[in-house]
């Protein structure tokens, strides 16, 4: 999520200094994305220097506030009401691990898909563990939802994926290579997409 955005979002609750609005942040969100106290800093320099926060007053022990402006509730407010935008091709550190694994000598695919397998499904119970445990803080249950579902799908994913380089294996020993635009992407046989719909 954008930093940026989060801290416009958080001072909409009214006037911080850095550290407090680095709790506030890290506290609303579960402790999910824990920041640097120097990029809080940094986002806030950027912030006013575009207007949507200014310094306010300090507070008894000299710590600065900072406090959102119209422009900066303006912002939050188009950041709300706008769907989140994912790019194309994400940068999705393990799904460029299994497409380059596919494609170097010797690697044990089944092995690297089930140490990860493991690894994902140890992180599923343990989240799912602290589900069981109801805290009443709706914003903390929703983020553990979310990477509970995350988490999930990559599951998912891994079994798709399995099973789909079995069927390549099966029916192609050389996979031939696809001449559109994406070059490198393996291509299964005609047989094997006939497999994929039933």
């Amino acid at each position: 999520m954008s930093v940026r955005q989060g801290l416009l979002a958080v001072l909409e609750l009214g006037p911080n200094y850095g550290y407090q609005l680095r709790a506030e942040f890290e506290q609303r969100t579960g402790g999910t994305w824990p920041l640097n106290i120097g990029q809080v800093y940094t986002t806030l320099d950027r912030l006013e220097r575009d207007g949507l926060v200014r310094r306010g007053a300090s507070t008894e022990e000299g710590q600065l506030l900072y406090e959102i402006t119209d422009a900066g509730r303006a912002a939050t407010a188009d950041w709300l009401g706008h769907p989140v935008t994912r790019e194309r091709a994400s940068r999705d550190e393990l799904a460029i691990k299994l497409a380059l694994a596919v494609t170097l000598p010797g690697v044990d695919i089944p092995a690297l898909i089930q140490t990860q397998r493991t690894a994902t499904l140890g992180a599923l119970q343990d989240l799912t563990r602290l589900k069981r445990e109801d805290s009443g803080d709706l914003a903390w249950e929703l983020v553990l939802e979310s990477m509970i579902f995350q988490l999930e799908a990559e599951v998912r994913w891994l079994d798709h994926s399995e099973a789909r380089l079995a069927r390549e294996a099966r029916t192609s020993r050389t996979p031939r290579r696809s001449s559109s635009p994406h070059s490198g992407r393996i291509e299964t046989t005609a047989a094997a997409e006939t497999e994929t719909t039933r």
